[in-house]
């Protein structure tokens, strides 16, 4: 699908890597201005260094897990890109662990990056959004509509994401829209380097994550990109609300 984004001002928070990466890339090549997002200034340059046409790109690094990181972030794309027209909330950390070994720590993490920051970022692009009758994309996964095992945290950071754009899709139409993704399983580098390569046995975990979903394999993150690529589109106009499932199945029914 061909999508044209000329002329419009997007903000993607995380995006030096992983979906975020391949989402900054896939409104970039549509024509679009990008601010990209991530939590170092370091990181931010080394993402735009990546990217052939820089003269379409800003920097707004920060990171989003406070309220002040929040409104950095979002202050320095609306003022370089000259507005604001989608705001993506890609940011995210995840990590399995039992109930047992959870704290304190570890939870304040994952709601603080997952859910404050995506709400905090929101926030602070309304009143750009609603100049621009602009629209907001999450990003929440399948562990957001279902549990997953040894990730109650993440998943009910996920599933507060799912319900927290419900809950502003009502709020903030008839002048905004605000819809969710729901990824499965991502063939990113975060998933082989952070995850798949660390375990004792690779192999192993690779085919478990490959066969987890019925269409045996993991999404890639363009399929990813694409998909909110076009809920941002005029063609999604009357998509409000939505938590789309790109699982490959995994939320079907095993």
């Amino acid at each position: 699908m061909q999508f044209d984004f000329t002329g419009k001002r997007v903000l993607v928070t995380g995006g030096t890597r992983g979906i975020g990466k391949a989402v900054v890339n896939a409104f970039h090549k549509a024509g679009a201005c990008v601010a990209i997002n991530g939590r170092t200034v370091e990181s931010v340059a080394s993402a735009i260094d990546r990217i052939a046409d820089t003269s379409r790109l800003v920097s707004a690094p920060g990171d989003i897990g406070s309220v002040s990181g929040c409104e950095t972030v979002v202050k320095a794309a609306i003022e370089g890109l000259g507005g604001l027209d989608v705001l993506v909330n890609c940011a995210g950390v995840g990590i399995s662990v039992a109930i047992e070994a959870s704290d304190e720590s570890l939870w304040d993490k994952t709601l603080s990056v997952n859910l404050k920051g995506t709400f905090f970022c929101i926030q602070a692009a309304l009143e750009a959004l609603r100049l621009s009758k602009g629209c907001i994309i999450n990003i929440a996964s399948d562990a957001g509509l279902m549990g997953n095992h040894n990730s109650s945290i993440y998943c009910a950071s996920k599933g507060g994401v799912v319900n927290m754009t419900r809950a502003l899709a009502l709020e903030l139409s008839p002048q905004l829209r605000i819809n969710c993704v729901c990824p499965g399983y991502v063939d990113t580098d975060m998933v082989r380097r952070d995850w798949i390569d660390q375990h004792h046995d690779p192999e192993r975990l690779e085919k478990i994550v490959c066969n987890y979903a019925p269409l045996k394999r993991m999404a890639t993150p363009a399929e990813i990109a694409n998909s909110i690529l076009y809920l941002a589109t005029p063609e999604a106009g009357f998509i409000t609300g939505s938590a789309l499932q790109i699982d490959g199945g995994s939320t079907a029914g095993h």
